[in-house]
Order: structure tokens, then sequence, then C-alpha cells
């Protein structure tokens, strides 16, 4: 057996062992790169961890430690409240509320589960209180968190810009972004349309609320908040002002995301340590460990000429639309039951000498990769369709596991085919 088709067993191996045995994915991939390395590839250290991603490790660390602030301090649940508070309590558009503040916490640098993990409770609990469908509520958190997540300052966006930038090929990152935004956008009205949202139009949520409180049930329409999320603190203020200076500093000076991120927490932490102490512990690690690993292994797989053969191999399927589209399949059914991150990571180093030939758009085709590999997530196997299943108060919980189920099959069956078209065939980059 040659040296790179062991190293891609490997990779198969520990996606597999990551999927069953939930032991994460990079922790694996790190003991993968050292064991193929050394004894496959005769790399010594210096070699191994000539692929490890010391930018993305800034980016994850300095975006996730901001963020854990902003939490930390209650910047995160004044959006919420100051959101709801924008429709006026119009119950129709409270799941359009949640879409988007789970979509703006994962644009400006939260990691998607975590979006998910906040907003959730609070939306499933809107659901139950108020006749929404849970489907459909969790859907539209999930494809929020989605929609925000290909910003040229989120997670999502840094590791895929990070890596297209390392492999020299031609990227667009507003492409990459509007790309998801407007794919999750029409799935989610899809959603709404088909799971009851047009039904919820003139109902409104104070005065509902106000007819359940003589009842006991609810003291006001907005009881899944605390009182004090309306409250704008300094350091809230000061936190909101670092956001915006985020995005200006990456986008108008083109400053790097996780130096400035950093920086900004940084300063954040000097003036209110109190509240940003727990900050640095609540850093996405498990999240840096993944990808810091995928990619480590990658670089090995680089080292050795795995990602030539790949790429090679999948160019003389001699049909180069028919390997596109095989590639969209292959991230998205994969995904639904491992890491978004990890898939991203290691898929789109393995289409390198297939974009390299030219016969198809590299724009258009990273980013159907990056969508088809995001867009299940609404799968319970995922981390965020766990979390959905897992906030839902009041449900049969069999029930609504077998509905994410067959709606992620649906999504994982229909997406992948409708990115290719609209993103691959065209031929975009």
């Amino acid at each position: 057996m040659s040296a790179e088709l062991i190293s891609i067993l490997v990779l198969v191996v520990v996606f597999v062992i990551a999927t069953t045995r939930s032991i994460n994915m990079g922790a694996l991939a790190f003991a993968a790169a050292f064991g193929v390395g050394e004894l496959v590839a005769d790399l010594d250290a210096d070699g191994i961890f000539a692929g490890f991603p010391g930018d993305l490790f800034v980016v994850l660390v300095g975006v996730t430690y901001l963020f854990a602030i902003a939490r930390a301090n209650g910047t995160t649940d004044w959006l919420v409240h100051a959101a709801i508070r924008l429709v006026r309590g119009r119950i129709v558009l409270i799941p359009w509320v949640m879409f988007a503040i789970t979509g703006a916490l994962t644009a400006i640098g939260a990691v998607s589960p975590a979006a998910v993990a906040i907003v959730a409770p609070i939306a499933l609990s809107f659901a139950a209180r108020y006749g929404i469908s849970p489907l459909l509520m969790g859907a539209l958190v999930v494809h929020g968190a989605q929609a925000g997540g290909f910003s040229p300052i989120s997670i999502y966006g840094s590791i895929v810009n990070g890596v297209v930038e390392r492999e020299n090929l031609p990227g667009n990152e507003l492409v990459l972004f509007f790309a998801s935004l407007v794919v999750n956008l029409i799935i989610a009205s899809v959603v709404f349309v088909l799971f009851g949202g047009l039904k919820l139009k003139g109902r409104d949520l104070a005065t509902e609320g106000k007819a359940e409180g003589k009842d006991g049930a609810a003291k006001d329409g907005d009881g899944a908040l605390a009182a004090d999320s309306a409250h704008l603190s300094p350091a809230r203020i000061a936190t909101l002002t670092a956001l915006a200076a985020l995005v200006v500093a990456v986008l108008v000076f083109d400053l790097d995301a996780g130096l400035s991120s950093i920086t900004l927490a940084v300063v954040l932490s000097t003036f209110w340590p109190d509240a940003s102490r727990r900050a640095v512990s609540e850093v996405a690690w498990p999240t840096v460990l993944l990808i810091c690993g995928v990619l480590t292994y990658v670089g090995v797989l680089e080292e050795m000429g795995t990602i030539d053969y790949a790429g090679n191999a999948v160019g003389d399927i001699g049909v180069p639309l028919l390997a596109a589209v095989l590639l969209c399949y292959i991230a998205a059914i994969i995904s639904a039951f491992a890491s978004s991150v990890g898939i991203m990571g290691a898929l789109i180093p393995l289409a390198v000498p297939f974009l390299a030939q030219g016969e198809i758009g590299a724009v258009g085709m990273i980013a159907a990769l990056a969508v088809s590999a995001t867009v299940v997530d609404v799968s319970p196997f995922s981390t965020n369709g766990a979390l959905v299943l897992a906030a839902a108060p009041d449900v049969d919980r069999e029930r609504f596991f077998r509905q994410l189920m067959v709606y992620g099959g649906i999504v994982v069956a229909v997406v992948p085919a409708a990115v290719w078209l609209a993103l691959v065939v065209p031929g975009f980059g």
C-alpha cells in the first residue's frame, strides 16, 4: 500500500473515531500527524509542525476571547432583549429575531455552537409558550448561526479564508459570506412557510403574555429574559464599541482579526477585570485544538504528496462538474455526523490540485464546499442540532429527534446539488 493511501485511510479513521467515540478530532489528528509523519513520511518534529496554523490559532483564540467577555458582561443578553423590543413583541417576527441574533453573534466572532447554545434555550422557550413549532424555531436558530458564519471576521470565515490564502487559491471573502447568508436565508424562509410561520400573524407577545400572567404562567411577555438584560451598562457600551471597532479594523484597515480582537479583549479586561476574569477559560479551546490538529495533519499530507495524489485522483474522474458535486456531497454527509470545522479544514486542501486544473472556478467551488459542510448542522447528530434538541422544553423528544433527523436528511440530499448548480456550474472564480 502506498504512503499516500495510508495517510488518507488514517484520516478516515480519525473521522470515524472522533464521531463514534466523542474524542476531539484535533487531538486525534495531532497523534495521526506524529504517527504518519514519523513512521510513514520520515519527517522530524520540525517537518510535522511546519503545517501548524499559527495565524488561525491567534484568530480562534482572539475572537472567542473577545466574545467570551461579551457573554460574561451580559452584552449578548442585551442584544437579545433589544432585538425583541425592536419588533414590539410581534410573535410572527420572533423566529426571525432569533435567526438574526444568532447570525449577528457568529458574524462578529462567536463559534456557531456557542451562539446556538445562547439563543436556543430562549428561542425554544418562546416556542413552547406561544405555540410555535419547535422545528421551525430550532431550524431558524441553526440556519441563522450559519447565515452569519462566514463573515470575514467570523470563525468559519477566518478558517476558510486562511486555508485559501495558504493554498494560494483565488478567494473572495464577500462571495463566501453572501453565499452562506443567501442559502440559509432561503432555507429558513421555506421552513418558516411550511411549518406554520404565516399563521403567527396578528399575534402579540405582550397581550398574550399578560393573559398568561392572569393564570400565573408568566409575569410578562418577555419572561424568558432577565430584567437586567435591558440595562446598557458602561461595560456593555464598551464591549459593543469594541465589536464595532473589530469590524472596522478588519474590513476598513485590513488589520489581522486575531491580533485586533486580542488587543480589544485585553483593553476590556483591564477596565472590567471582574467580568472578564473567566473569559480566558471560556475561549473555544476544543475548537482551537480541533482546527489546529486537523490542519497540522493536512500539512503532513501536503509534505508527503498526498494532497496532489488525492487531487489528481478526483481529477481523473474525467468530468470536473461531476467531481465537484461529489466533493460537495462528501462534505455534507460527513459533516452531518462530524465536525464542520474539521471537514472544511481537510476537504479544501484536498481539492487544491483539482481546482488547480482550472476547469472549475475556485471561488464558487470553495463557497459550495463551505456551505455544504455547514448547512447540514441541523442534523441531531451535529452539535448545533443536539443543542436545539436539548433546549426544547415540553416536547416529545423522540418525535422531535426524528423530525430533526428527517429534516437534516432532506437538507443533505438537496442543498449540495443546489449550491453546485448555483455556484459551481456557472464557473465563478
